[in-house]
Formats: structure tokens, sequence, C-alpha cells
């Protein structure tokens, strides 16, 4: 058996949603031949059974009970054990490979949504991560489950043709005949569930979008009196996917019945024809319980055939929204010889910003988007452009000539976007790195959430519910608040760190903020007068560049432009 998670899930092939398909084939390797193998001998050991039967008939009809009969037993016995045991190892093979196809696009798609970070939630709804998740995993997983008994499909039914193609040149052209006949008959259909899968996936993924802002929306939305609204959007899109969701299960309805109803015909045919020999004395009486037998064998690979074929097509729908993701470029990649820079000056030429080492550097500006891309510049989240690709240093080295890893882990961006997990306290804080609980009550006491611990009853093991929701805004933010600074990073990215607190705890947290951070570089996206005041250093940016820089009380005495913008933000928290 494999030990997942995987430890390398291996590369896709993403050119279409066929090759990717046919790649989670490739990469199962024994397994699949094994599953294979054994699917194979299992369906040949069912589709032998008609004919060992037939022959112990025709044994007894010509030399009564005797020899021939025991050994006809015996070997019936041998069929039915050799296919029992391939049934169980091929059932097991199948799961396996189920399990491995579906962690394995987990570890793909979780991987590849760590590497686009934020990035992800500008390029691909929220609705459609969710959907891959809940649904399409689970359909790549079916799409190869079923890989072991449709191939012994395939054969058990070749046997069965050339079985009764040396019995009956006729029936055995009804069989080799009229099993593609069957297949191609739902053809129209297999299109049409596949056209209405694709339509339904698409507005499962709406409503899972919508689900998800009005979930992260639900403050606001009580705030502003805009729940029935919502409620209407929602219950409007719900009705969508039902109607959808009606219109494939039709045409899955025909097509089941289809499977029942066109085997059961040609089983009918078959026996008739069958029946007709045997009374002319073309075929023995063994033969004919052996053609019976076959025709009622035949139903298994028939509709093998159709959930093979609504397996594939529900999987190539879900393969095309994988690799939607999974195509998604990270605008910054790995370059392609790193280099580790020195602990010095972070540096972005562009804006003329610097943050020297050491020091807290608080930013204000008069547009808070450029202080937000200020901040994504500063964590190499936005690839430089052509003219100033070396835009951004750190330690003198381009931020494009650091490896992915070793900047996210020395350069720690926390805006007011992140969001918390769910589980236990401790995990949400640990960011990785092996905290001791002093390390996690210091920094709890930096972000002044304190009060969070003593709320939960288990302390650090209490539980969190997803996104936090049993906190209020301002602890949720105080919490992410330590799990940055828990980060231990060289330099470390503050977006707005405290909007969301009173101005008590803000001065506090400003205070102490201060101290943690001694002799390590921060820098501070906020207009708080009480931030900037602890600040060794505050920057003033406008139009997106600095224009000012100095000690907060200077430039409030100095800089008319600085202190309107500051001001500002004292009356609105006035109001």
């Amino acid at each position: 058996m494999k030990s997942l998670p995987l430890d390398d899930p291996g590369t896709p092939d993403l050119r279409s949603a066929a090759r990717y398909m046919a790649w989670i084939l490739r990469v199962q390797g024994w397994t699949l031949v094994g599953a294979v193998t054994f699917g194979i001998t299992w369906m040949v050991a069912q589709a032998s059974v008609p004919a060992v039967i037939g022959a112990a008939i025709d044994a007894v009809v010509e030399h009564g009970f005797g020899r021939g009969l025991v050994l006809w037993s015996a070997l019936l016995l041998l069929v039915g054990a050799i296919g029992a045991a391939a049934g169980i190892i091929r059932h097991r093979l199948s799961v396996q490979m189920w399990l491995d196809a579906a962690y394995r696009n987990v570890q793909l798609v979780s991987g590849h949504s760590g590497r686009l970070g934020s990035e992800l939630n500008r390029r691909v709804a929220h609705g459609e991560v969710v959907s891959v998740g809940a649904t399409d995993l689970a359909n790549l997983g079916n799409y190869v489950d079923v890989a072991g008994r449709f191939a012994g499909a395939i054969v058990a039914y070749l046997v069965v043709a050339v079985i009764l193609l040396r019995s009956s040149t006729t029936l055995g052209l009804v069989v080799l005949i009229g099993v593609p006949v069957l297949m191609l008959a739902t053809g129209p259909l297999l299109r049409r569930l596949n056209r209405r899968n694709q339509h339904a996936r698409a507005l499962q993924g709406e409503l899972n979008t919508l689900a998800s802002d009005i979930v992260a929306g639900l403050r606001v939305l009580r705030g502003i009196g805009g729940e029935a609204m919502f409620d209407r959007r929602y219950r409007a899109a719900s009705q969508d996917v039902r109607r959808a969701g009606v219109q494939v299960a039709r045409v899955q309805s025909v097509l089941d019945a289809l499977q029942v109803l066109l085997p059961g015909a040609f089983v009918v045919l078959v026996v008739w024809l069958g029946a007709r020999y045997a009374a002319s004395g073309e075929i023995s009486t063994g033969d004919l319980v052996a053609f019976y037998g076959y025709a009622t064998f035949l139903l298994l690979p028939l509709r093998t055939f159709t959930e093979a074929a609504n397996k594939i097509i529900r999987g190539h729908v879900s393969a095309r929204h994988v690799i939607r993701i999974l195509r998604i470029a990270p605008s910054v990649s790995d370059p392609a010889d790193p280099v580790s820079p020195p602990d010095g000056d972070l540096v972005d030429a562009s804006t003329s910003f610097v943050a020297s080492k050491g020091l807290l550097t608080a930013v204000v500006s008069d547009d808070p988007r450029d202080a937000v891309a200020l901040a994504d510049r500063l964590g190499g989240y936005v690839q430089p452009g052509r003219d100033d690709v070396d835009a951004v240093t750190y330690g003198d080295v381009p931020l494009g000539a650091v490896g992915r890893d070793e900047l996210r882990r020395r350069v720690v961006v926390s805006d007011t976007a992140s969001a918390l997990f769910s589980g236990r306290l401790r995990d949400a804080l640990d960011a990785g790195r092996a905290t001791s609980d002093e390390e996690v009550a210091h920094a709890l006491t930096t972000a002044s959430a304190d009060d969070v611990l003593e709320a939960l009853d288990d302390g650090l093991d209490g539980e969190l519910a997803e996104r936090g929701r049993s906190l209020s805004g301002g602890q949720r933010q105080r919490i992410v608040l330590a799990r940055a600074l828990l980060t231990d990073a060289d330099v470390l990215v503050l977006v707005e760190p405290t909007s969301a607190v009173d101005s008590h705890t803000e001065a506090r947290i400003a205070q102490r903020l201060r101290r943690h951070r001694a002799g390590r570089t921060t820098v501070v996206v906020t207009s708080s007068p009480l931030v900037l005041d602890v600040a060794d250093e505050v920057v003033f940016l406008t139009g997106g560049r600095v224009v000012a820089r100095g000690q907060h009380h200077h430039l409030m005495s100095t800089d008319r432009a600085y202190r309107q913008v500051v001001t500002r933000e004292e009356a609105e928290d006035v109001a």
C-alpha cells in the first residue's frame, strides 16, 4: 500500500483535460497494471462459468453421472475461486487507485494554491476552488476506479464472442456486432449528458462563490440591511442549480433505463437464437445452457461500459476545472540561480521607499491602495515590470534573485485579508516553527490578545471555528498579528494591524510591538497616530511615491498634506 499523502505528486500534463486524465492513469504504475490484470481475470473467470456448466451438462447427457461430472464440477469450483480471489484483489487495487488519484489531486491543487497565495483569489472565484475540492476530486477518483473493471469487461466481451463464434457463427456475429451497436445507441445521450454536466458544474461553482461571499460579509450585510436581497439572490441561484441538476438527472435516468432495456433485449435475442439452434440440433443442450449463461453474463460488461462512459464524462468535466487552477502561473517565479541576501535595508526604488535595517518604519499614503501595493512589492508578491526588474532589493540583492521559499521565510507580509483556520488556537498561531508556549504567550501579549486565550476553556488547545467566526473582528485581527509575530521574520510587513481595535488597546499594541521587534526590520502600513508616534521613521506617499520622511511629530508640524491624511483618520475614529 502507498503512504498518503505522497512525497511527490508528480508533474501533471496540463495540455488538455484528456491528457491530464491519461497522466493520472499513467502515474498509477504497477497498481494500474495489477487492477487491470485482476479485473480481466475476474471478468474472464465469470465468462468461463457458462462454458464449464455447458460442458458438464453435455458430459452427463453423454456419459451419465460419472468421473466427467466430477472433473467439470472441480473445474467450476476452481474457476469460481479464481474469480472470487481476483475480484477481491481487483477491488483493493481499485480503491488504492481511487485514494491515490484523489490525494494526488488534493496535493497538486493545494500545493499550487499555496504557491499562488492571495493571487489565487484574484484569478479564481472562491466557489470554484470549493467545487473542485467538494466534487471534482471525487469524480477523478471514480474515473480511475472503473479502469480495472472496464478493461476486464472489454476482454470478457471478446472472450465470449470468440467462444460463441466457435459454436455458432451467427451467435458470435450477433455478439460482436450487437454490443458496439448498443453502445452507439447511447452515444447521443452521453453527449447530451456531458453538456448538461458541464452546465450544472458551472452553476454549482457560481453558487458556492455566492455562498462564500455571503458568509464572509454576513456582518456587513446585517449592518446595512442587505440580508433579504442576498437571500433572494441565493435562492434564485439555488433554483438554477436545482433545475440544471434535474436536467442532468433526466438524461441520466433515460441512460439508466436503457442500460437495463437494451442489454435485456439483447439477452432475449441471443437466447431465442440459441433455442432455435438447439431445437434444430445444431447445438447441444449444454451449449444452449451455456448460451443463456453468456447472454446473462453480458449484462455485466454492457453495464460496465455505460458506467465507465458516464464516469469518464464526469471525470473529463472535472479535469477541465482542475487544470484551470493548475494552469495559473504565479506572477512571481523562482530564479534559475537563487541568491541568499544578507540582512540589510529593504528598498523599493520605484517609490524611493527605504525600510532601514533594524528599524520600525511606518507608511502613510494619501491613497491606501498605493500603500497596499507597496506592501505587495516589498513581499515579492508582484512581478516587477521590464523597466524596473531590480526595483525592490533586500540587502542590495534584487528580490527577483531570491528563492521564493527563502523570501517567504525572511520577509513576511500580513495584511487585513489574512484569515484564520478552524482547529486549535495553538495550530492557528504556529506558522510552521517549533514554537514554545512561552513564545506563543509573548506574541499574544504583544498583540494584546490574552483575552482570547482566557476565553477558551482549553487555552491554547481550545478550538477556533472556521475563519475565526467565534471571535470578534478585533480579536481576529489581534490573533492574526500574534501569528505574524511568531514567524520571527527578518522583515515583517504589517498592513493596518490595529484598524479594528479601540484606541487604548491600539496604544498598548504599538508600544509592545516596538519592543517585541527591537533590532529587526518592521514596516507598518497605517494612518493611526498612536502607531505612527512609536515609529522610528514615518514615510509619506503621494501619488505612489515617497514625498516626505521623518518622525511623526515633525511631519505633523511641517507637512500639511500629511497632517490632513492623519487628522482625517482621527476625525473618522471620533465619529
